[in-house]
């Protein structure tokens, strides 16, 4: 499932090729016919990102509200006044890769799919939605009640850590399982869970209320800094320039993009232990049993 990060980029490519204009917006699968009615022939104002849901708000005070879930994605594309990335989203084996758009311009669509839930046409470029598990119009209102249901966002500048702090530290839960836990932070995937727990020397399997303050501000700082790095790459880059002499952020994709993810069996690079793979609440969790205590 795409992490936080990639809804934020797709908030700021919505605000950079659309905002301001009008568009019409259909869906020709079907299934969201009602919703696109009420958002069609009005202009973008601004798109926004909270955890995984994006939010992209109309000048009839309408949001179209997009989760991707496991199997959504959106693709791009337009004439040459139009620039960014043409796919993000869709499932990746291992960390994500944004597909960018070639030198063949177009603002005609093409033959939309028989999965294209909804599709977005201005007068330069147009967007197309497959597979999300959530694709509706609210008010703002109702965007305020989906909002109130989720914990703070790292990357939102008026997130509150402390809501996080407290979710935490009233729980019997591993630490592991809350930073998965949407309503407690948002945005956080497991990639991300598994190397901000590593970096930080946190053991996964701590109950959140045994975590000491100085851990859980750690982690939240970490996550927020991480995030961060896979906005501006558009990868989930994990591992810091010292450990990786000599490959960037972008080359470092996949092979040293990451301490702990998908590496059980090798050593781990700070200790030397076997990192280990462990099924925990249904998710892959990574980690070191040697520097993790």
């Amino acid at each position: 499932m795409p992490e936080g990060h990639s809804i934020h980029r797709l908030a700021r490519q919505f605000n950079d090729v659309f905002a301001g204009q009008s568009v019409t917006v259909s869906s020709p699968q079907g299934r969201f016919t009602e919703g696109a009615q009420l958002l069609d022939g009005h202009r973008i104002t601004h798109a926004f990102a909270h955890g995984k849901h994006l939010f992209v708000g109309f000048d009839n005070e309408l949001y179209l509200n997009v989760h991707l879930g496991i199997y959504g994605a959106f693709s791009f594309g337009g004439d040459e006044f139009f620039t960014g990335a043409s796919s993000i989203g869709a499932p990746r084996k291992i960390g994500e890769k944004e597909i960018h758009q070639t030198d063949e311009f177009s603002a005609q669509p093409p033959e939309p799919r028989a999965t294209t839930r909804a599709r977005l046409v201005s007068d330069h470029g147009w967007a197309d939605l497959v597979g999300p598990t959530v694709c509706r119009t609210l008010t703002h209102n109702e965007v305020r009640q989906v909002r109130s249901k989720l914990g703070p966002d790292p990357l939102n500048q008026d997130a509150d850590p402390h809501l996080f702090y407290a979710a935490a530290a009233k729980t019997s839960r591993p630490i592991g399982v809350v930073l998965m836990d949407q309503k407690a932070i948002s945005g956080v995937g497991n990639i991300f869970r598994a190397e901000s727990l590593y970096r930080c020397k946190v053991d996964p399997f701590k109950p959140g209320k045994e975590c000491s303050a100085d851990e859980l501000e750690a982690l939240w700082l970490d996550n927020r800094h991480l995030l961060e790095i896979g906005v501006r790459v558009g990868r989930i880059i994990t591992t810091e320039a010292e450990d990786r002499p000599g490959v960037s952020e972008e080359a470092a994709w996949p092979e040293r993009a990451n301490y702990v993810y998908r590496r059980q069996g090798q050593a781990c690079p700070r200790c030397g232990a076997t990192i280990r793979r462990q099924e925990v609440a249904a998710r892959k969790l990574y980690w070191c049993p040697g520097c993790q205590v």
